[in-house]
């Protein structure tokens, strides 16, 4: 199930937030060859504490063994599953500046599952460019990649001022998962599931706590 689907079934998507980790932290150690690992050597590696793990893995029906740990594949492909990574999720990246351009190369997405089939822009100046070995669209080809192609996922990479109309858009076209980057919020039906990436608040949170630390150094004896 994704892992909207996860929260719908009653696992908090706070949860469901942290399951990326661990299977980030599950894939790194198959890839030492490790074969199994204790809740709390996992905790360590996916930066939480052993007691959220163990209650988050429950929510999946996954307990370890006492004395022997996880056993590292299954849990990754538990985990996988639960968040639908059995399957191939066609993406396509709307708005071509800075930022889009950058995710069209990012390779990460096709190792995770996610494959990119389209890159979508308005501006006709950018339209037929291929940009990561991919043709730059129009907007108007939406409905025609969600029937035939099985777009999934919309992911905005437009100015702020762009992002609602793209939304919009994507909705329209019966896209129901959306990752926004634009730095506004989007409304959306009940049934879209947004999810926010705002660079710009996270570095104002780090900027926030590296004042605290400044400050404490400061007054230090």
């Amino acid at each position: 199930m994704s892992a909207a689907a996860a929260t719908r079934r009653g696992v908090p998507e706070a949860s469901v937030a942290r399951l990326p980790g661990y299977l980030r932290a599950l894939t790194a150690l198959a890839g030492e060859g490790i074969a199994s690992v204790s809740s709390e050597e996992l905790a360590l590696a996916a930066g939480v504490s052993s007691a959220m793990l163990r209650k988050d893995l429950s929510y999946l029906g996954s307990y370890g063994v006492r004395g022997v740990g996880y056993d590292v594949e299954r849990l990754a492909s538990e985990i996988a599953a639960a968040l639908g990574l059995t399957q191939d999720w066609p993406v396509a990246i709307v708005g071509m500046g800075n930022l889009g351009r950058a995710l069209a190369a990012y390779r990460g997405f096709a190792e995770r599952g996610f494959r990119v089939i389209a890159l979508l822009d308005h501006d006709e100046r950018v339209v037929g460019e291929e940009i990561a070995g991919c043709p730059v669209r129009p907007m108007s080809d939406l409905p025609g990649l969600v029937e035939r192609d099985g777009l999934a996922i919309g992911v905005i990479a437009t100015a702020s001022e762009g992002a609602q109309e793209a939304c919009d858009e994507l909705v329209a076209a019966g896209i129901r998962s959306v990752l926004n980057f634009a730095p506004v919020v989007l409304a959306v039906p009940d049934d879209v599931v947004v999810r926010k990436v705002d660079l710009s608040t996270e570095l104002q949170i780090l900027a926030f706590h590296g004042q605290r630390l400044a400050v404490a150094e400061a007054v230090a004896p």
